[in-house]
């Protein structure tokens, strides 16, 4: 007999959406991702990547269309549901392209303790998730600096730190290359491959066609028309 196929983590069903009820991001969108799958989104700007991972990550909501994450419709109203939130927001993480928008904390360490305190990590465990991911990530010599002291290297790690010490299911990253110095790329490679072993989903929307082989299985043009323009 057939094997059964990877359950769908996400699942994106004829979703529009258009900013200001006028300028069109996405038009009639629907894609399927299983878990534990690695998918890159490429297309010039404009086309709609950033717009559809906000939507994946619950931080805009489709004009039209449904989103169903894990099995369960996401929506705003699903989403103002205190227990249901919190069960999202832990098993999916985002990060964004501009780190800035991302750390607030006062320091590195506040920053990874954010997100397992606020979801009711006792103290201790909260700490011993942190100095664990300082460790994983080498930057534990950070873990008292300010992030608007980081370079923009530092600030990703601290980024993606931030988000992995909620250990999600699921990944979406925002043109995670970006700005990154050699050096810092291929760390940041080694580490997408480590986390696909690890049997986590990623999506990726990207330009950086140069290492689109390492960030991504499948990969999914999204045109200027705002549609899916191709397999």
């Amino acid at each position: 007999m057939p094997s059964d196929p990877e359950p769908q983590v996400l699942e994106v069903d004829q979703v529009s959406y258009a900013y200001l009820g006028r300028f069109p991001a996405l038009d009639q969108v629907s894609l399927r991702i299983a878990a534990g799958e690695r998918v890159a989104l490429l297309g010039a700007n404009g086309g709609g990547k950033s717009t559809l991972l906000k939507i994946l990550a619950g931080l805009v909501f489709a004009d039209s269309g449904q989103y169903r994450a894990f099995g369960q419709p996401v929506d705003e109203d699903v989403l103002e549901d205190e227990q249901f939130n919190e069960a999202f927001r832990s098993r999916l993480g985002f990060v964004f392209q501009n780190t800035d928008a991302q750390l607030f904390s006062p320091t590195v360490r506040d920053e990874l303790a954010f997100g397992p305190l606020n979801m009711g990590l006792e103290p201790d465990q909260a700490a011993q998730r942190v100095d664990d991911l300082l460790d994983l990530l080498e930057i534990a010599h950070l873990a008292d600096r300010a992030p608007y002291q980081l370079s923009e290297g530092q600030k990703k790690r601290v980024a993606i730190a931030s988000v992995l010490v909620m250990n999600p299911e699921v990944l979406l990253f925002d043109e995670p290359t970006a700005a990154l110095d050699p050096a810092t790329q291929v760390w940041f490679l080694d580490l997408l491959d480590d986390l696909h072993r690890a049997g986590k989903t990623l999506v990726v929307a990207t330009h950086d066609l140069a290492t689109i082989d390492r960030l991504a299985d499948r990969r999914i043009v999204l045109g200027e028309d705002h549609r899916i323009s191709g397999p």
